[in-house]
């Protein structure tokens, strides 16, 4: 090897020394840097003829397991999804309170309970009589609190989704932007490197938001898609946008069809037009904005539809009353006469008939509609899985009433409807040819009165109005009921119609009819509750007391949260683990970079020690000649 090539070799050798060690420097500058990943030249063999002649820098290296960032990044997602949704569970059992705990619904309950029994015990007590309607007064506010908190909840749900976006869109164009820089530059020098740090630190966060995956292409650019396949980035960022509402009720409910949705949504702007609705198609299944979604449009909705149930079964218990109907005959035709008088939207007759035919008997629900917009009703407009529904329109009358049921009733379940005087619908069989045989029938009313001669009365009222199931284009009257229920103004004004329920002939001070039969429809009384509370199915519908029903949904609150305490720690256990490896491997150890610098050191004395012993023979060579 001739000197000159020994100084060119010798010179390579200090200028990959140099950029070695500028490279540790910035490692040790940004050792606390977050997303910072550690830098290494990649150093390759020049050659001159077979032989290696010099060392190149040939770009820098950027110390990532990419298989383990893909893996930080999928736990990211489930991470932060179980997180918000451990908080915002933790505050709905604050929201509920723990079974027992004074401020809760049970506990208020519990209160009722205790005043109406010491009514009972002193019916002419006038303090007994206020007892019971301040405890109740009590219960409604306890309900109406509780739908707040929800509500609150809700909305701060929708608050977090419209952040979340902001951040996302912010994300998506800094990837862009960098995927062009990358573009432009078309080297993988330190500057790269860098561009690429922050381009993963976008990434990330919007790996905290939604789930995502990458591909990455031969100029380092990289396409972000959502999991289930919507292109969020490219070179070119789709654009996301939220149409938050703000304000919160029970009634502000996510529906796929546009036109009866009336809370925030996330469309999805393509660069080149188009645009794709990202709710409706469950385009996003983790991270932050599913966690958010999940809450407002399902867990919070069914923690009111829970304390929604309660006031409506508690409502209902005490304002409602079934009368059997009274036996009627025409010729060879057997049935029932039912009073119709008081019937209101919502309110049910019960048929059952048994078809000889088949020998089944038929459970049938004809609920009263005021709104035919809603019509036709189905089976899940009552609780009792085997009830038959016929919803039907009383707008128009009578008249009207007895067509739609003869229509629909007349040939299939061979029952004749008709009105022999005044509000009285009389229903009968087929008579002579025997296929069917009406068994029973009678009619559930909502009592308006405090003196009507029977014991059930509207004690609670929805803003002032008996509650009676009505449903309209709006939706039930039970949603949102919690944050409405109110004692009967009527009863605040007058407490003595906790005792007193006729005025011809007064009830006597003494009877306690009346607070007897409130206090066993609340205290004894077994009704059905909806599905849609989480507890008991469609088909097995959860059967029980006000109490029990009580206990069981604020249990349920306090496991949820419980268990979804649990996912969240384990999540943040499993992402740990990861990051610590990631840290690990790409990640700045003080100690490995001192002990680096000293070997750079070392080499660049050896290179140096070259050219200056190159220095010596040529001076030694000008000397000779």
């Amino acid at each position: 090897m001739g000197l000159s090539q020994a100084l060119f070799t010798a010179m390579s050798g200090l200028r990959a020394t140099q950029a070695s060690l500028s490279l540790v420097s910035s490692n040790v500058a940004n050792a606390e840097t977050p997303g910072y990943v550690r830098k290494t030249t990649n150093q390759v063999t020049g050659l001159t003829g077979d032989y290696g002649s010099s060392v190149l820098i040939n770009g820098v290296n950027r110390e990532l397991d990419q298989y383990l960032q893909t893996q930080v990044r999928t736990e990211m997602s489930g991470a932060t999804y179980s997180a918000i949704r451990s908080t915002y569970l933790s505050n709905l059992q604050s929201v509920y309170g723990n079974p027992g705990d004074a401020g809760t619904i049970e506990y208020a309950f519990n209160n009722l309970l205790t005043a109406v029994q010491g009514l009972s015990t002193s019916p002419d007590s006038q303090a007994a009589r206020i007892g019971v309607i301040n405890a109740a007064a009590s219960m409604a506010q306890q309900l109406n609190a509780t739908t707040q908190g929800i509500q609150n909840l809700r909305a701060n749900a929708e608050t977090g989704i419209n952040e979340s976006i902001n951040v996302a869109n912010n994300a998506m164009a800094q990837i862009a932007k960098i995927n062009i820089q990358l573009q432009a530059n078309g080297k993988t020098d330190a500057a790269t490197a860098s561009l690429l740090d922050q381009r993963d630190q976008y990434i990330d966060q919007l790996s905290q938001l939604m789930d995502i995956r990458t591909v990455t292409n031969n100029l380092n650019q990289v396409t972000v898609f959502t999991n289930s396949g919507v292109q969020l980035v490219g070179t070119e960022a789709s654009q996301l946008s939220f149409n938050p509402q703000g304000t919160m009720t029970p009634n502000t409910l996510y529906n796929s069809d546009p036109t009866k949705n009336n809370v925030g949504t996330i469309t999805i702007n393509f660069p080149h037009g188009g645009s794709y609705d990202m709710v409706s198609t469950n385009s996003i299944r983790s991270g932050k904005i599913a966690a958010y979604l999940e809450l407002r449009d399902n867990t919070l909705v069914q923690a009111q539809a829970q304390i929604d149930q309660f006031a409506a079964s508690m409502a209902s218990a005490l304002s409602d009353k079934t009368t059997d109907g009274a036996a009627a005959t025409s010729g060879a035709q057997t049935g029932f006469d039912l009073d119709l008088a008081g019937l209101k939207s919502g309110n049910v007759i019960h048929v059952t008939y048994k078809d000889n035919l088949t020998g089944a008997t038929h459970n049938l629900s004809i609920v009263r509609v005021d709104d035919p917009s809603v019509l036709p009703l189905g089976n899940s407009a009552t609780l009792d899985p085997n009830d038959e529904v016929l919803g039907v329109d009383f707008s128009a009358g009578m008249g009207s009433v007895l067509a739609q049921l003869n229509s629909a009733l007349g040939s299939t379940a061979n029952l004749q409807f008709s009105n022999p005087s005044g509000t009285t619908l009389r229903v009968l069989d087929d008579g002579a040819t025997n296929r069917s045989d009406v068994t029973a029938a009678s009619v559930t009313t909502t009592m308006s009165s405090l003196t009507s001669g029977n014991p059930q009365l509207p004690f609670f009222t929805d803003n002032g109005v008996p509650f009676s199931g009505a449903i309209t284009a709006n939706g039930l009257q039970q949603t949102g009921l919690a944050g409405r229920i109110s004692v009967n103004t009527a009863l605040l004004g007058d407490p003595s119609r906790t005792i007193v329920y006729s005025t011809n002939p007064l009830t006597a001070a003494g009877d306690t009819t009346r607070s007897d039969f409130i206090l066993n429809q609340l205290a004894n009384g077994n009704y059905r509750y909806t599905p849609q509370t989480g507890i008991g199915t469609t088909a097995a519908p959860f059967t029980g007391t006000l109490a029990n029903f009580a206990r069981q949904f604020i249990s349920q609150q306090g496991e949820n949260a419980t268990s979804a305490k649990q996912l969240a720690d384990g999540q943040s256990v499993v992402l740990n683990t990861l990051q610590e490896k990631v840290t690990a491997t790409s990640g700045v150890n003080i100690d490995d970079e001192m002990a680096h610098l000293l070997a750079l050191q070392n080499a660049y004395s050896a290179n140096a020690r070259v050219m200056s012993s190159i220095k010596q023979m040529y001076d030694t060579l000008i000397q000779a000649m």
